[in-house]
C-alpha cells in the first residue's frame, strides 16, 4: 500500500509542474484531462501526507520516551505516542477506501429515465414524485437539472420522463437509483380508499462523451415535428422538436424541450451517446464471467429496490434492509442518507472481495 501512495504523491507533484508549463495551459483538453486526474489524486495525497505526519510525530515520541529520563517530559511523549498511533492507524483505515478501485464514470454526469410501470394512473403521478424528490436532491446538491422529455397525462403524472443531472460527481450519487420503486398507498383515483401497489422504473445512464462511442452520421435519421403538449403559441408555430432514430440499434429518442431545433438535436444526440455508452458498457461486463457483483450497484433494472408505504410513513431499501421513518422529508429531496447507506455498503462489499 505504501508503494502505490508513493506512486500517487510523486504523481500528484509532477501533475503540479505540468501547471505551469505553456504548452499543457494553452492545451483546453490537455489542461482539462490533467486537472482531472489532479483532482482524484488530491484526497488520496493529502491523507497519504497526514499519516506521514502521524507516523513521524510517533516515531519521534518514541526517540524521546527510549532517550530521556525526565518523568514529565517521558509523559508527554507517552500522550503523543498514544495519540499519534491512534491517528495513523485511523488515517490508514482511511488510506485503504481510498485506494479501491473508482467507478470511472462516478464524476460523469447522468441521464435518468422514469417510466411508470404498473399501477396505471397511480404509477405515472408516483413517477412525478420521484421526479420532484431527483430535483429537491440535485437543488441541495447544487446539480443542474435539465429535462430533455417528459410524456405527461392529465392528472400531472408521467409516463415517462428523461431529464439531464450535470454536477461534479453526479454519477457517483445517482447510480444506485437503478431499478424499480415500489409504492404503497391509496391512489387518488381510489373512491374507496384502498390501498394500491404500484411499481416505477429508474434508470440512470452516465452521460458519454464523444471519445466513448463513435456515432457515424449515415447511423442517423433525424425528423423534425412539433412539439407537443402545453407550451402557448412557439409550440404550436415552430417544428423545433427532433425525433433521432438510430438505425444500427433501432433505438429512437424524441426531444423537445428547448425552443430551438438546434438545442434539441444536441440533446438527443446526448441521449443516444449515454444509451450506446451504456449497452457497450453491460457488454463489456457480462463477458468477465468472473466478474464480482456487489450486493448494491448491480443495476438490475428487474428488481425492486426500494419501497415506499405511505400508510406506515416509510421507506425500505431491499438491497442494504435499511428503512427509514420520515417519507415526507425524503420524498421532499431528503435522499441523501440513504444514498451515503447504499455508497458505504458497496465500499464495504468491495473491501471484503479485496476491492
Amino acid at each position: 500500500m505504501l508503494e502505490r501512495l508513493r506512486g500517487a504523491e510523486e504523481k500528484y507533484v509532477d501533475l503540479e509542474k505540468k501547471f505551469e508549463d505553456p504548452d499543457v495551459i494553452s492545451d483546453i483538453a490537455l489542461y482539462t484531462r490533467l486537472q482531472k486526474e489532479y483532482k482524484s489524486l488530491t484526497p488520496v495525497v493529502s491523507e497519504y501526507r497526514n499519516y506521514q505526519a502521524l507516523t513521524a510525530a510517533a516515531k519521534e515520541a518514541e526517540e524521546i520516551l527510549d532517550s530521556s529520563s525526565d518523568p514529565e517530559l517521558r509523559a508527554l511523549a507517552s500522550e503523543e505516542l498514544s495519540a499519534a498511533r491512534a491517528g495513523a492507524a485511523e488515517s490508514k483505515e482511511k488510506l485503504t477506501v481510498l485506494l479501491l478501485p473508482r467507478d470511472p464514470n462516478d464524476d460523469r454526469n447522468v441521464v435518468v429515465e422514469i417510466r411508470a410501470c404498473a399501477g396505471g394512473e397511480e404509477a405515472a403521478i408516483f413517477a412525478a414524485d420521484l421526479f420532484r424528490m431527483y430535483s429537491m436532491y440535485c437543488d441541495r446538491q447544487n446539480f443542474r437539472v435539465s429535462v430533455a422529455s417528459a410524456n405527461e397525462t392529465g392528472l400531472g403524472g408521467y409516463r415517462e420522463i428523461t431529464f439531464t443531472v450535470e454536477g461534479d460527481g453526479a454519477y457517483s450519487r445517482f447510480k444506485f437509483e437503478s431499478g424499480v420503486h415500489r409504492v404503497q398507498r391509496v391512489p387518488l383515483t381510489e373512491s374507496q380508499g384502498r390501498i394500491q401497489t404500484s411499481t416505477v422504473s429508474v434508470a440512470v445512464l452516465p452521460e458519454a462523451e464523444d471519445v466513448d462511442v463513435e456515432i457515424k452520421p449515415s447511423d442517423i435519421v433525424f425528423e423534425s415535428c412539433k412539439s407537443s403538449g402545453a407550451g402557448g403559441q412557439h409550440i404550436n408555430k415552430t417544428e423545433s422538436a427532433v425525433r433521432l432514430t438510430h438505425k444500427p440499434t433501432g433505438i429512437v429518442i424524441e426531444c423537445q424541450q428547448e425552443r430551438s431545433q438546434f438545442q434539441n438535436k444536441d440533446k438527443a444526440l446526448k441521449m443516444l451517446r449515454a444509451k450506446l455508452y451504456d449497452i457497450k458498457r453491460t457488454e463489456q461486463e457480462n463477458s468477465i464471467a468472473s466478474a464480482r457483483r456487489a450486493m448494491v450497484g448491480s443495476g438490475d433494472r428487474s428488481e425492486k429496490i426500494r419501497t415506499y408505504n405511505f400508510p406506515q410513513d416509510r421507506v425500505t431499501d431491499h438491497r442494504i434492509g435499511l428503512t427509514l421513518h420520515s417519507l415526507d422529508s425524503f420524498l421532499d429531496g431528503g435522499i441523501g442518507g440513504m444514498i451515503d447507506a447504499l455508497i458505504a455498503a458497496d465500499t464495504a462489499e468491495k473491501l471484503k472481495n479485496g476491492g
